[in-house]
């Protein structure tokens, strides 16, 4: 298969009509057409269904677009690793974290990163779900379960402990629990339903409350940590927040303060092909240190 012609269908296929690939590829509409015609004829198979509102790959469109992402994620990495410095990292670098450890505690130390590095260009992508990063969704991630693919590298970075906290308001208004079945009796802000949680047992809370979930408003359900840290910030109820979000707010209290969750780890996690790369070398050992001199 002709390279151009492979780059340009690639093109196509991820901006889902010729005149958007024709942008990004500084090509006109017919331009790019021709060399999705002429690729067709030369494999004598249909790639694209076309329909005025825009353009859907054939099952061997989808198989040759799976290929052709795969090729060129490979490729970006190469260019990637060849571009860096002999002496200093510099370049992009996309990293994933979860919302609560991202938007907190990773997000304040960012300027620090970028002052002893300023030519690494640094992409952040905040998500609750797993990126693939096999596919260069992203260089590397912070996660808080272990990777599941066998080409992906961890490093446990630290164990992250949950406890109990609601403002002095709240506990004004609906009092102190004494116990965990006091918890029956108030109403409790937990992580929303989704298919991809960032932890294994992320609504430990509801197990300790026994059947307080039943009751009518007794649940208050959002779908990431930051946004349950500022419920409660506002007097909502309850949650179980990481300590390294709640511990140091003055406008916050624990409650019951013998009682703690999971220990969940932290993992930096990156692609085996990236593992001589610079920029994730240096970024991996900077996290460390902060880890180390920071409390989770």
């Amino acid at each position: 298969m002709d390279w151009d012609k492979l780059r340009v269908f690639h093109a196509v296929a991820e901006a889902g009509s010729f005149t958007h690939a024709g942008e990004t590829l500084n090509l006109s509409q017919s331009a790019v057409s021709r060399q999705i015609s002429h690729l067709e004829e030369s494999l004598k198979l249909p790639l694209f269904h076309r329909h005025a509102r825009g353009l859907i790959l054939t099952e061997q469109g989808e198989i040759l677009f799976q290929t052709a992402r795969e090729v060129f994620a490979k490729l970006s990495t190469t260019e990637a690793l060849l571009s860096e410095g002999k002496d200093r990292p510099k370049g992009p670098l996309r990293l994933t974290s979860t919302v609560a450890l991202g938007s907190n505690w990773l997000s304040a130390r960012l300027g620090a990163f970028l002052e002893l590095y300023p030519e690494i260009n640094l992409t952040v992508i905040l998500n609750d779900s797993e990126l693939d990063l096999s596919m260069r969704q992203a260089d590397v991630a912070l996660r808080l379960t272990p990777p599941r693919q066998p080409d992906l590298i961890q490093r446990h970075l630290k164990v992250i402990k949950f406890h109990l906290y609601a403002t002095p308001q709240y506990l004004k208004t609906w009092g102190m629990p004494k116990a965990p079945s006091d918890l029956i009796d108030h109403r409790l802000v937990v992580y929303g339903e989704t298919s991809h949680p960032p932890f294994p047992n992320v609504n430990w809370l509801l197990d300790v409350a026994g059947g307080s979930h039943n009751r009518p408003g007794s649940v208050v359900r959002i779908n990431n940590y930051f946004g349950i840290f500022r419920a409660v910030q506002t007097g909502v109820g309850i949650a179980a927040l990481p300590d390294f979000m709640a511990r140091d707010d003055v406008n916050l209290v624990r409650v019951l303060p013998d009682l703690e969750g999971p220990q969940v780890p932290a993992f930096f996690v990156y692609p085996e092909e990236l593992r001589h790369s610079k920029r994730i070398m240096v970024l991996r050992d900077f996290l460390i240190q902060e880890v180390a001199k920071s409390q989770f």
